[in-house]
């Protein structure tokens, strides 16, 4: 396998005893997913309450003719042991929350991807990791964005001119959260900011009767996909133990 020959035995052995948790197979979640079975993790616990939308097509890696209306997570199942029919995948159909949180990390991930879109869930989500002692990888927003030049990695303590990761950190400093969590994020300026919604509920909202309707923002599936396999690069570089 290529990625052994890259990265050695040792490391490579750790990647297929390594476990991560993905919450979010959107349009960046699907990504880091796929990203992450192609190198070779051995287990993956896939995290989203959701089906495959029309409106899903333009961005999300699941989203085809053929998928619209199935679960993500049993549509990224199938991907996911069609590229490796030895990974573990676990999937779990649920909202992810602090309330569903517990279920979500029962089964021990090394690492936590939270690739999810909305700013009270993602506090739940990393607030949650934190107390457990689970290293997360996080991405920030990225919609509205068209320059893949200005995407970066960083702490979430040291993002700049994003205004989901400025709201977030904020609220996670009020908690007692400071650093630890690797963030992918954008540093170009988009004239929006998080502020309290004024639009109908999404589907998954809608459904469970649960979190706040969201504006809907533009967004391009090269920048999100971009996003995705930052995150799964991060985590692969990680769990190697690979430094840069």
């Amino acid at each position: 396998m290529r990625t052994r020959l890259l990265l050695g035995n040792k490391p490579f052995q750790r990647l297929l005893n390594s476990h991560v948790a993905v919450i979010g197979l959107g349009a960046v979640g699907g990504y880091a997913a796929e990203g992450l079975v192609r190198a070779g993790v051995g287990s993956l616990t896939l995290v989203d309450f959701d089906t495959i939308q029309r409106s899903n097509i333009n961005r999300q890696l699941l989203a085809l003719e053929s998928t619209i209306g199935q679960s993500k997570v049993a549509a990224m199942q199938h991907r996911l042991l069609d590229i490796n029919p030895d990974c573990r995948v676990y999937p779990m159909e649920l909202f992810a929350d602090q309330d569903s949180m517990e279920q979500i990390i029962s089964n021990s991930p090394d690492v936590v991807v939270d690739a999810i879109d909305s700013l009270n869930p993602k506090f739940q989500v990393l607030s949650a990791s934190h107390r457990h002692g689970i290293k997360t990888f996080c991405s920030m927003g990225a919609a509205l964005r068209t320059d893949p030049s200005q995407i970066r990695t960083a702490d979430l303590e040291n993002t700049k001119n994003c205004p989901l990761a400025r709201r977030l950190r904020k609220r996670l400093r009020r908690h007692g959260i400071t650093s630890g969590i690797t963030c992918v994020y954008s540093t170009e300026h988009v004239d929006f900011d998080y502020q309290p919604p004024t639009t109908e509920p999404t589907a998954q909202e809608s459904s469970v009767e649960r979190g706040r309707p969201r504006a809907t923002l533009g967004s391009l599936p090269t920048l999100t996909g971009i996003f995705g396999l930052i995150l799964a690069n991060e985590v692969i570089l990680h769990l190697c133990g690979i430094d840069r």
